[in-house]
């Protein structure tokens, strides 16, 4: 029986991947900042909650760090920690960083001093390619970070590939396009657009304000993503890789589908704050996961309608 260890794990993917990899028999252990007051509901959600040691890791203190993973002696990693939202990066640069990048380099640290026969899974970002263009990126393009998440989701990526490369570390890292679910944070526009329109579908608000709604992203779902971020750890050699559903979608479209799910008019409520511009975003970013299919044997299966139409279901019916 393996034991595996998941920082972020009450976050959307670390809830994902810590179901999926009970199913296959692991022993999990979950981190978190501090564990004690932190709110465990996607894995409640989900019906795990009970099934997992929880332990509290500070990513930017190597001490801390490396004392768990000295006590735990897992045989996989997956660093989902870290601050999630770009947004946010832009006001908080680096308490950003930190808990990205310093994080990174000292899970590596520790592998490297404790046992190189640790495996770890990275957390990437399809960020760190900027503004694609009409150009469908691969694993071979170049990064362009646009805001502080990204340049240091940028930064982690080659301090995995420098100590896989250097130390011959199992360590690879998952360039994961935007992915959503019925788990989102309510920090993110994607669960502000579902949330608002179910809102006003039930008469509790009139309207929904957002910022730029012309960008454009390959949404997938994030449950599905897990399953390839598993996969990458079952490889006989580790490597990077793009994952995502090949298909890029507007905001603007993602609001028409949800408004449309609930018979609504979204032009009639939606409110355009300038305000609420970050001070530089992506207008478009479109992904090539061939290299996840061939290798991986992983293809997304619910493209955007799918995700949109389980997000208001959920959102609809919860009982909380």
């Amino acid at each position: 029986m393996k034991t595996v260890l998941i920082t972020g794990v009450s976050g959307q993917d670390g809830a994902f991947l810590a179901k999926l990899l009970l199913s296959k028999g692991y022993i999990v252990v979950g981190t978190s900042r501090d564990h004690y007051n932190i709110n465990y509901q996607n894995l409640e959600i989900l019906g795990v909650k009970d099934d997992i040691e929880y332990l509290s890791l500070v990513l930017k203190d190597f001490k801390s760090v490396f004392e768990v993973i000295t006590n735990i002696y897992p045989d996989e990693i997956y660093n989902l920690g870290g601050q999630s939202s770009v947004g946010l990066s832009f006001h908080e640069p680096m308490e950003t960083f930190e808990s990205i990048a310093i994080a990174t380099v000292n899970i590596l640290e520790s592998i490297k001093l404790i046992d190189k026969d640790i495996k770890l899974y990275n957390a990437g970002s399809s960020e760190c390619f900027g503004d694609t263009g009409d150009n469908a990126v691969s694993e071979n393009d170049r990064f362009v970070p646009n805001s502080p998440y990204a340049v240091a989701k940028a930064t982690s990526f080659w301090e995995v590939k420098n100590y896989r490369q250097a130390y011959d570390l199992f360590a690879c890292t998952g360039l994961l396009f935007n992915h959503e679910s019925h788990l989102r944070g309510d920090h993110f526009v994607t669960k502000k657009i579902i949330k608002g329109a179910c809102d006003i579908s039930k008469g509790l608000q009139n309207r929904l304000v957002l910022g730029n709604i012309n960008i454009s992203r390959d949404w997938g779902y994030a449950e599905e993503y897990v399953e390839a971020m598993y996969l990458m750890m079952q490889q006989n050699k580790p490597d990077d890789y793009i994952i995502a559903t090949g298909e890029t979608r507007s905001l603007k479209e993602f609001i028409e589908i949800a408004f449309k799910y609930l018979d609504l008019d979204y032009e009639k409520y939606l409110v355009i704050d300038k305000n609420l511009y970050r001070a530089s975003d992506l207008k478009i970013n479109k992904a090539n996961p061939k290299k996840a299919n061939q290798i991986l044997k992983w293809k997304s299966k619910l493209k955007l309608d799918d995700i949109v139409s389980k997000m208001i279901e959920f959102e609809i019916n919860k009982t909380f």
